[in-house]
């Protein structure tokens, strides 16, 4: 009877996101194996007009 909640506290343990070998942020998924920062393994940078970059 208790199937659902008690189950699903296992998967929050394992890390979903490792480092990016190309942009190096936290942000490469191991399962889908492509990056969500950069785009990684498309040869071509991920970018969108909407994201306002930082000037520092």
């Amino acid at each position: 009877m208790t199937k659902g909640t008690t189950s699903m506290g296992n998967f929050t343990r394992k890390k979903t996101h490792i480092r990016c070998r190309r942009c190096g942020h936290n942000s490469f998924h191991k399962r889908h194996k492509t990056c969500a920062k950069c785009g990684y393994p498309d040869p071509k940078m991920r970018k969108f007009t909407w994201i306002k970059r930082r000037v520092v």
